[in-house]
């Protein structure tokens, strides 16, 4: 069986938010030189809160939502167990 990607069921929009987030998610910790676990979570928070914050702002413009059901994925079906 093929696995999905996520990426693949995503609307333009979210792709481009989830790109902004994971750039500025770098950017930050590479400015803060962020060694180890915990400095590398702060900066993916703070980089997730840029795009949270321009996703808020662009649905606030338009009405619309970003995130939507349209392009979810289905259950899983049941994978054969090996006996």
């Amino acid at each position: 069986m093929k696995t999905q990607n996520l990426r693949d069921h995503m609307s333009e929009a979210e792709l481009i938010f989830t790109a902004l987030a994971e750039l500025s998610t770098r950017q930050i910790a590479e400015a803060e030189i962020a060694k180890g676990i915990i400095q590398n979570a702060k900066a993916g928070k703070k980089g997730g809160t840029v795009a949270k914050n321009a996703r808020k702002e662009l649905e606030s413009k338009t009405g619309k939502k970003v995130i939507t059901g349209e392009n979810f994925l289905p259950p899983a079906k049941d994978k054969k167990k090996l006996k």
